[in-house]
């Protein structure tokens, strides 16, 4: 992957939806990347206190969601690693495994860049990428603000038009327990793996 513009796409994927999908395309096409690298937290420093889907099953609606799309990959990168999943850590194995000579963006939403000061070590992070911001609606950051406590965070966010599309996986969770349809939301191969499996019935989840 020597040389190469990759976008990375991280969280919990719990599950896996057609917003993940559209956000990775959409930043694909936006910059210009080569590849769009899906990368599962096995244990989101956020998500300490939740009941989360083991990371085999999340692992494989991922693959099954992406299987179509070959130039998105699937990562291990936070999976065979014990303790909570930070960003920075990830971004710095894949800086690794990619070489000083890609170009790497972490994709995220506006939300996320409002809380980057509280991340752990946000300032080596955009040392290792860029960040790929959706401009979300009803999401403003003060940058003048984050700049100053981050210096440097400025040069390394790049703005993206978000599609006007808003998918919770909390919510997916409530509609399956309520045996509501999801098949328009997740891909036909996630809906299906869900189905066989049983997941997220019988039991409060939140993500």
């Amino acid at each position: 992957m020597a040389g190469m513009k990759i976008g990375v796409l991280g969280g919990t994927f719990d599950p896996p939806h057609i917003g993940h999908l559209v956000i990775a395309q959409e930043a694909m096409d936006y910059l210009g990347l080569e590849r769009v690298i899906f990368a599962p937290a096995r244990q989101p420093p956020h998500k300490l206190d939740q009941r989360i889907t083991p990371i085999e099953d999340r692992l494989e609606m991922v693959r099954l969601a992406i299987v179509s799309q070959p130039r998105f990959t699937l990562s291990h990168v936070d999976v065979n690693r014990e303790g909570p999943t930070y960003t920075v850590h990830t971004m710095r194995l894949l800086r690794q495994q990619c070489g000083d000579d890609s170009d790497l963006y972490f994709i995220m939403g506006m939300d996320s860049l409002a809380n980057i000061l509280t991340w752990h070590k946000p300032e080596e992070l955009i040392k290792f990428c860029r960040l790929a911001v959706f401009n979300r609606p009803g999401f403003g950051v003060n940058l003048e603000m984050l700049e100053e406590k981050l210096p440097g965070l400025r040069a390394s966010i790049v703005m993206i038009p978000a599609p006007s599309l808003d998918i919770a996986a909390s919510d997916l969770q409530r509609r399956i327990r309520a045996d509501k349809p999801i098949a328009h939301l997740v891909p036909e191969a996630v809906a299906a793996y869900i189905s066989a499996r049983g997941l997220y019935r019988g039991r409060s989840m939140e993500s």
